[in-house]
């Protein structure tokens, strides 16, 4: 099969690492981009550059996107989700600032531009702090090797039989479809 007719999948890490916690995503990605995922998959560190996010994703070069990031949404901190987002919501409440944009900022302004979204799917952490300072917090830099697997196991769910992905121990997946 020709390299361009092999699904493209982004790994993309979000966050900004003087916030503490929030920069679990860049970290996961980091320590991703050591190991080969395969064929066709791209680690990125895209920070807080929700705008290159933006662009990358308007060229239509994927046919996937996971996202990894710090995801506050009432669990324990530590507990890593892998969750399908709701891509009919808008994300784009508020002034745009390209330093600050959230997820779903950024898939918004890429449907704003006339973009196509790929299949989107977010392994997220629930953050202990998200205060000024560098470094995960201890319970969030514990989530960071189950969030690595969930990754590993995403990018490879094509080949396999089943839609569900299982959890590690600790972590909080959910079927995906």
């Amino acid at each position: 099969m020709p390299l361009a007719a092999r699904a493209r999948t982004l790994v993309a890490g979000l966050g900004n690492i003087f916030l503490g916690d929030d920069g679990f995503g860049v970290e996961v990605v980091r320590r991703l981009g050591d190991a080969s995922l395969g064929q066709g998959i791209e680690v990125a560190d895209i920070g807080i550059r929700g705008v290159h996010l933006a662009y990358e994703l308007l060229a239509g070069s994927y046919d996937r996107l996971i996202l990894v990031d710090a995801l506050p949404h009432g669990s324990a901190p530590g507990t890593v989700s892998v969750i399908e987002p709701d891509l009919d919501e808008d994300g784009a409440a508020g002034a745009m600032d390209g330093h600050a944009l959230h997820p779903a900022a950024v898939l918004a302004l890429v449907r704003r531009l006339g973009g196509r979204l790929p299949e989107v799917l977010v392994v997220g952490c629930e953050p202990e702090s998200l205060d000024e300072g560098m470094g995960l917090s201890p319970v969030v830099a514990a989530a960071v090797e189950p969030a690595m697997a969930a990754v590993r196991r995403l990018v490879h769910l094509e080949t396999e039989d089943t839609q569900h992905v299982p959890g590690d121990t600790g972590t909080d997946c959910r079927t995906i479809s």
